[in-house]
């Protein structure tokens, strides 16, 4: 397991096929559903299959992918957060999501803040973009507070849902 970030209440760690029991949880959550999708997880060997295609793919890839939260207190886990590198994107984009039991104590905003920084001091990346359900408003708070602007609206190739752009270099996002 190779431990990526350290705040005050929590661990970002990479995630191993170890996980799905996690991994089934949360993609079958009720606020993962709503505003992630169904990814049709349900079994441990979906689990696995999700894990090798995603997250520990992203990690070979690109050197960086969505990794496990996890309360330093109990050893918890409680989400996912992390860089994507989308095909349809320019740069990387941020991502996170929490179990709904773990709502509303903050840890989205401790998680998802240390990972930009991460992305800047580690990783030397500038830009970093977001993208998040025009709905999502605790999502979009989040994104807010790290820093990160509303840009435009986009749409995953192939889909019809709009979704919102958000990025941390406005004027060069905004001039392309």
């Amino acid at each position: 397991m190779n431990h990526i970030i350290d705040t005050e209440r929590l661990v970002l760690r990479e995630l191993t096929l170890d996980d799905f029991p996690f991994i089934i949880k949360l993609v079958n959550s009720a606020g993962w559903l709503k505003y992630i999708g169904d990814k049709n997880v349900h079994t441990p060997e979906q689990a696995k299959q999700y894990l090798l295609n995603g997250p520990l793919k992203s990690y070979h890839d690109n050197g960086f992918g969505l990794s496990l939260i996890v309360r330093k207190v109990d050893q918890e886990p409680v989400g996912m957060c992390g860089l994507l590198k989308r095909n349809f994107l320019e740069q990387p984009d941020i991502g996170f999501a929490l179990l709904p039991e773990y709502y509303g104590e903050g840890y989205a905003y401790e998680i998802t803040n240390a990972t930009l920084q991460y992305a800047f001091k580690t990783l030397n990346l500038k830009t970093i973009l977001a993208v998040v359900m025009p709905e999502n408003e605790k999502s979009k708070r989040v994104l807010e507070k790290i820093g990160l602007k509303y840009i435009k609206p986009v749409h995953f190739p192939g889909e019809t849902q709009e979704l919102l752009l958000y990025s941390n270099e406005i004027q060069s996002e905004k001039s392309k």
